[in-house]
């Protein structure tokens, strides 16, 4: 049996772990596009060190797993421009929204947050939209 899903409930179980405790120890949600953004526009510069950590952490920690493991398997396209480019919307889609899949996805529903639960329902569809469009009408990914 494939046992790859049990990566992702242990991926899953961490991330939900450190938002939990990111709200109980901070008393504010562990959005990292807030935290990213905070950095980025100045907002952030009274815990500057504390966002540069986590940022880092949220880096290094998958970059660390993959090397002890022998590399991991992506599937992502070789095509430079569609990555840039992807990354940039969802960099402007998280400002739109006021937040990540982390802030309103995890820690949101988690909350039962209606702005949480109402964006992560927008941001999955809009994914899903643009999969079915960009990789099976047009080809491109």
């Amino acid at each position: 049996m494939n046992i790859d899903w049990l990566y992702g409930l242990i991926g899953g179980g961490l991330i939900g772990t450190a938002g939990a405790l990111f709200l109980l120890f901070n008393g504010r949600i562990m959005g990292a596009s807030g935290l990213v953004g905070g950095l980025i526009d100045g907002s952030g510069r009274h815990d500057w060190q504390e966002r540069a950590a986590l940022i880092a952490g949220l880096i290094a920690v998958p970059g660390l797993a993959a090397l002890v493991m022998g590399g991991a398997d992506t599937h992502l396209t070789d095509k430079v421009w569609v990555i840039v480019v992807g990354g940039l919307l969802v960099g402007v889609g998280t400002r739109i929204a006021n937040g990540c899949t982390s802030g309103h996805g995890v820690c949101g529903i988690s909350r039962l947050s209606v702005r949480g639960i109402v964006a992560t329902l927008f941001y999955i569809g809009a994914g899903a939209l643009t999969v079915v469009i960009f990789k099976h009408l047009l080809g491109v990914l």
